[in-house]
């Protein structure tokens, strides 16, 4: 198993990338919320670091990602820019940041890159592509996020697969095809059949979707750290998998997750495909 990565790695960019991309080479993405870890996870060699709202549950202790504010976002995204030096880092638009349209966009996605973001995530599709054209025009990088939608978690009836049948289905395709349109550069593509995360990839061949419980054919893989360090307690989604178990410690446990979305041997579709 290799070493940490070395200081003179070069910053993780958007063209970078995108040159990986296009050169086949899976992108390795994970959570971190402060900074402490996000210096394990960045040394360990992940391409981008996900300052998620998730950390309403993880570390707040909420039931849901419903309760973060966009002032707890900028304090956690601080905290992780201070102790990245090289990752790409997205920050998460909370519940109610972004839901009124354009301008409460523009204006929280400035406090998340004014705390060092250097893409910002929203959820859904539908309505968003408006607002996704909107940032982008005005040089935000944007990452969409169809599937499952945690903020949209009441609306969903629960934490469900989406797009198990035809019309579900159909939906998330045009979706993709209208967020990508509205210049999304990269999809996170969460708990849905690997055969439609699959044909989004397919049909959007220039944006980069990555996959959580959403199968291998996505361009790169996102892991919430608590679960796949087994820090989580209860029930997980079966798409997860211990690395720490494998590894032993926090720092050889990302790298093996770093490796295995690189190799292709995670996720395994015997095991994660629906």
């Amino acid at each position: 198993m290799s070493q940490s990565v070395p200081t003179s790695r070069k910053p993780v960019t958007l063209h970078r990338l995108r040159e990986m991309h296009a050169q086949g080479e899976k992108i390795a993405m994970i959570t971190a919320y402060d900074a402490t870890f996000a210096r394990i996870v960045d040394e360990a060699g992940v391409d981008c670091i996900l300052v998620g709202d998730s950390l309403g549950m993880l570390v707040q202790g909420h039931a849901s990602t419903v309760p973060v504010s966009l002032d707890e976002m900028v304090y956690h995204t601080r905290c992780v820019v201070r102790g990245n030096r090289t990752a790409w880092v997205l920050g998460d638009l909370p519940f109610g940041s972004y839901q009124e349209g354009r301008d409460q966009a523009m204006r929280a996605s400035v406090a998340l890159m004014q705390a060092g973001a250097h893409m910002v995530k929203l959820e859904g599709g539908g309505w968003t592509p408006e607002v996704v054209h909107f940032l982008t025009e005005r040089g935000v990088p944007v990452c969409a996020h169809l599937g499952l939608t945690p903020q949209s978690v009441h609306a969903l009836g629960g934490y469900r697969i989406q797009g198990r049948d035809e019309a579900g289905a159909e939906t998330l395709r045009r979706h993709a095809r209208e967020l990508a349109e509205a210049g999304a550069a990269m999809m996170v593509l969460e708990l849905m059949p690997s055969a439609v995360a699959a044909q989004v990839q397919a049909d959007n061949p220039g944006v980069m979707t990555i996959g959580i419980g959403a199968g291998a054919s996505t361009a790169g893989q996102v892991l919430v750290m608590h679960d796949m360090l087994g820090f989580t307690r209860g029930k997980l989604p079966r798409f997860v998998r211990n690395f720490m178990a494998e590894g032993g410690t926090v720092d050889d446990g990302v790298r093996r997750y770093v490796a295995a979305v690189k190799d292709g041997s995670f996720p395994d579709e015997s095991v994660h495909a629906y």
